[in-house]
């Protein structure tokens, strides 16, 4: 919730305290839910991606702010910033051109 939420900005639209927390991605939801235990890992390295759309402005925002966070930036294209989230799911931030 404070990565999604907190660091890029996501407002909650409904939460079950201790089971999931559904975030507003601009009209598209996030929903996050507690793992269970016969969950299996993330694969090391994996390419699996959700991307979020931001201004070239925000992007370097984005940047600062994860930075400061201390999450660090996997890889980075003319358009599109690459880094995990806590569980280490691949997140990018894009302003490519639609």
């Amino acid at each position: 919730m404070a990565f999604y939420g907190d660091l890029l900005g996501l407002e909650t639209s409904k939460e079950s305290p201790g089971q999931s927390v559904w975030l507003d991605a601009g009209g598209t939801i996030l929903m996050l839910e507690r793992s269970s235990e016969s969950e299996p890992d993330i694969g090391r390295g994996t390419q699996e991606l959700i991307a979020f759309v931001v201004t070239p402005a925000e992007r370097a925002r984005f940047e600062a702010r994860l930075a400061s966070s201390g999450v660090a930036i996997e890889a980075r294209t003319e358009f599109t910033l690459y880094f995990r989230d806590p569980d280490g799911r691949r997140v990018g931030l894009s302003h490519y051109p639609l």
